[in-house]
């Protein structure tokens, strides 16, 4: 089985939707392969976003803490420790705050409680004394958490936007695009952050009808100032950007890229090298989420969560370059963690034919918690294949990270597992694409087999090819910056609605690496006579040489250095001519 079996496919050209201010043909027929019928399908302002009462529980969650903040009771957020859960969090503070609430937050540490409100966080919860809980983020599947803080006489409101299991906790009140009966709303992609947006847009129009901002005094908040954190938890998160999430990061990515953005989040741009004056949803995907995320996967994410709060300036700097630092060496133990899974498996592969499971599963007893995730995710996109890796937990167990291939929902495929086999599986949660779980560690073999079993169910050989999706070739005249600065403004790009790719072949006039892991390329268009600036990203064992012809998928990309401003291709994938 070749590691490297990638397949260029090219999308099927849709009748293209016309729009008005100077569009070009080429955008409205990337649009359409998107499945974009309507030019108001494209609306990225405020107003076209559902209110708040069409999200099912909002309006009962909005009551409960009104009632909370006029009679003086204290509510803790109850968060998660990755970007969107920090983003949620930090944006229940500011706007609870805002509207005059008694609040405060409590993260749990990945290492000592694990995911979401089990009764453990809640008996650390109940030595804050608070009234009321608000999980973001998580809660959905917390029934024992749940339980027990109705026993010490705290209420739960529940807010996530994870997959229900088929018992739901007994909380006050449940807000979750997922649940069954939301099925009208529109915006079911919605991230952990962008549901404690909706739930605080409706406690805000809940207290402007108590008269609450004017017999208090307050200022009414705007609750668009805070769209910064909503559109980095829902990028981060890697939701489905659907119409409803595209305005929500379009709206808060126009904020950041004009000065209006939280201290800590400018902080964390800078200390990515970012340009703040022109970030794009990948810029919050792959260099800020990670930053952010650094201290749920090594350390503990209310440093993350302190950042977002922090107001000065210079404290938030202090306080990025400290998640810059977890970031790095996150990358460092990431990379020692790759090196010897990809080992195992490359024996395995020489190892006289023995086949490569379907569904990978891989453990080592000194691998990295809060690592696992990224690991996972690097090997399934290497070996086109669902991946769970492992790492010790508490007490003879295992805790595993899954990410998934287009083909198979991971959780329902552990569910699958957990139900023909009682007992086998702790607990487990999560999406189609990526999941959670937990098991004894002498479970380790069965599971594994039993996962590649339930995953042989549902994909064959030609589902375990890594399919670049293309949207066809560029003429040699369409290589130019006012091409590529329309298709970066054209997004937000994302998860569901990716950003635009092309292929093509070109003709290597110079290689060479730079940054030890990346190919920096010289590339003459197939047709035509000028050099296009390359860069590969960690690609530099490609097997390419200068006066080599070769087929690539690639982004068209500004590329501004000293002043210069040059049209650059990102090149994603490179086949021999």
């Amino acid at each position: 089985m070749s590691a490297d079996l990638i397949q260029i496919q090219r999308r099927p050209i849709e009748p293209a939707i016309h729009l008005d201010g100077g569009v070009s043909p080429l955008l409205n027929r990337i649009y359409a392969a998107r499945g974009v019928r309507r030019a108001d399908e494209l609306e990225r302002t405020l107003n076209g976003l559902p209110g708040p009462e069409t999200l099912p529980g909002a309006k009962r969650a909005a009551g409960l803490l009104a009632d909370a903040i006029e009679k003086g009771r204290s509510i803790l957020i109850v968060g998660d420790f990755d970007c969107d859960g920090a983003t949620s969090s930090a944006l229940g503070m500011l706007a609870l705050g805002a509207m005059g609430a008694r609040v405060d937050y409590l993260v749990p540490n990945r290492f000592e409680y694990g995911y979401g409100l089990t009764p453990e966080i809640v008996a650390v919860a109940r030595e804050r004394g608070p009234d009321l809980l608000l999980t973001v983020d998580n809660g959905i599947s917390s029934i024992d958490g749940v339980a027990a803080a109705n026993r010490l006489g705290m209420s739960v409101i529940v807010t996530d936007h994870h997959l229900p299991g088929e018992s739901l906790p007994a909380a006050a009140a449940l807000v979750n695009p997922r649940l069954p009966g939301s099925e009208g709303f529109a915006g079911a992609n919605l991230a952990g952050v962008g549901v404690i947006f909706y739930v605080l847009a409706a406690l805000r129009a809940e207290l402007k009808g108590r008269d609450w901002f004017a017999r208090q005094g307050l200022a009414v908040p705007n609750l668009g100032d805070y769209l910064d954190l909503v559109a980095l938890g829902t990028v981060a998160d890697v939701v489905g950007l659907d119409r409803v999430n595209r305005i929500l990061v379009h709206q808060g990515l126009q904020r950041m890229r004009a000065g209006r953005t939280r201290p800590g989040i400018a902080a964390l741009v800078q200390a990515a090298g970012r340009d703040p004056r022109r970030l794009a949803a990948m810029d919050l995907g792959f260099f800020i989420g990670p930053r952010l995320n650094a201290a749920g996967r090594l350390d503990d994410m209310s440093l993350g969560i302190e950042c977002l709060l922090c107001d000065d300036p210079r404290h938030a700097g202090e306080l990025a370059s400290r998640l810059d630092g977890l970031n790095r060496e996150r990358r460092e133990i990431e990379e020692t963690m790759k090196r010897e899974a990809l080992s195992e498996l490359e024996s395995l592969e020489q190892a006289g034919g023995i086949a490569i499971a379907a569904g990978l599963c891989l453990y080592q007893p000194h691998w990295h918690q809060g690592v696992i995730g990224i690991l996972a995710s690097r090997i399934k996109d290497r070996y086109h294949r669902p991946v769970i890796a492992f790492a010790p937990g508490d007490e003879g167990t295992l805790k595993g990270s899954a990410r998934s291939v287009p083909g198979l929902h991971i959780r329902d495929a552990l569910d699958a597992v957990a139900s023909a086999n009682p007992g086998l599986i702790s607990k487990f949660g999560g999406h189609a694409m990526a999941a959670g779980l937990s098991l004894p560690l002498e479970a380790y073999d069965t599971f594994a087999a039993a996962f590649d079993t339930e995953v042989r169910r549902h994909l064959g050989a030609d589902d375990l090819h890594g399919v670049i999706h293309s949207d066809g070739p560029l003429d040699v005249e369409e290589f130019n910056l006012d091409l590529a600065a329309q298709l970066r403004e054209g997004g937000p790009w994302g998860q569901g609605f990716p950003e635009p790719l092309f292929d093509g072949e070109f003709m290597v006039a110079a290689r060479r690496v730079v940054g030890e892991h990346h190919l920096k390329l010289s590339l003459i268009p197939q047709g035509g006579e000028e050099s296009l600036d390359g860069i590969a990203f960690r690609q530099a064992q490609a097997e390419v040489e200068a006066g080599q012809r070769i087929h690539a998928a690639y982004r068209l990309d500004i590329n501004e250095y000293r002043g210069a401003t040059r049209l650059q291709l990102i090149v994603e994938h490179i086949d021999n001519a």
